[in-house]
């Protein structure tokens, strides 16, 4: 008898297989581990600390729904149609948005820690 998966597991497996087939979620899962490490090192408050741990989430869940949008755009119409390249397109603007809003409400955050740092 096949042994029924918990939710957890396929859910650990969604994000394996986006890990290992997509490499912007890779470069974005790096950097997000560089970010977390800075965020120690400076001793961010609780609240900075909240608020690029929520960025970091919404940049990483956006690039696996772009992921999951692309993979079924794909299989409902080839990927020649102009239409599934303009959505591709709009999903991969919303990742990139996010990780512009990321990076520009970061550099307000780490900017008077690393100011402190070298001044």
């Amino acid at each position: 008898m096949k042994e029924k998966k918990s939710s957890f597991a396929y859910a650990v497996l969604g994000m394996k297989y986006v890990y290992v087939h997509e490499r912007n979620f890779r470069i974005q899962c790096w950097s997000a581990l560089v970010v977390v490490a800075c965020a120690f090192f400076f001793g961010l408050s609780p609240l900075e600390f909240v608020a690029i741990l929520f960025l970091i989430m919404t940049v990483l869940i956006l690039e696996m729904l772009n992921s999951a949008l692309e993979k079924f755009v794909d299989i409902l119409k080839p990927r020649l149609d102009l239409h599934v390249g303009v959505v591709k397109d709009i999903m991969a603007g919303m990742v990139l948005l996010s990780s512009l809003g990321a990076a520009i409400v970061g550099l307000i955050i780490f900017y008077p820690y690393v100011i402190s740092l070298f001044g």
